[in-house]
C-alpha cells in the first residue's frame, strides 16, 4: 500500500475509535445526569478522548507507518 494511503487509513481510524469511545462514554454520563447535552462538560469529554487517542496514536505510528522492506 502506497505510504501515504497508508497514513490517510491509520489517521481515519483513529478518528472512527476516538468517536466511538468518546460518543459511549458521554452516553453514559448523558444517562447518569453528570452533565447535559451541550454544556463544558460534554465538550471535556470529547477533548480529553481526542487528546488520549492523539497520543496513543503517535506512540502506535511506528508499529504501523513503519516503511515496508
Amino acid at each position: 500500500m502506497d505510504r501515504t494511503l497508508k497514513g490517510i487509513a491509520y489517521v481515519s481510524v483513529w478518528v472512527v475509535l476516538w468517536g466511538t469511545a468518546a460518543s459511549l462514554a458521554d452516553t453514559v454520563l448523558l444517562q447518569r445526569e453528570a452533565y447535559e447535552a451541550g454544556t463544558a462538560g460534554q465538550a471535556i469529554t470529547f477533548a480529553s478522548y481526542g487528546v488520549a487517542a492523539v497520543v496513543l496514536a503517535v506512540k502506535l505510528a511506528g508499529r504501523f507507518l513503519k516503511a515496508e522492506p
